[in-house]
């Protein structure tokens, strides 16, 4: 007999944050941006052409609603 295993949402969607966040980083730095300051720029304003679209990046943040991006990030930063 089979475990049933159990999902925690919150989870799921942190991880696909973080992997959208770090997706997003790599294309900002093979663009020659500086990351941290256009992430802040879009979270700060939520003006996409902040972020590059290389890579689909700009699709892929706009895709996580920017509550969410930001919860994530410092719950990430006060959890350590």
């Amino acid at each position: 007999m089979e475990e049933t295993s159990l999902y925690n949402l919150s989870d799921i969607e942190d991880a696909l944050v973080e992997t959208t966040l770090d997706e997003v980083y790599s294309a900002l730095v093979e663009r020659g941006f500086n990351p941290v300051n256009q992430i802040v720029g879009y979270l700060t304003t939520g003006d996409p052409s902040y972020i590059t679209s290389n890579k689909d990046a700009r699709n892929k943040i706009l895709s996580i609603d920017r509550g969410k991006l930001i919860e994530t990030i410092v719950r990430k930063y006060l959890e350590g």
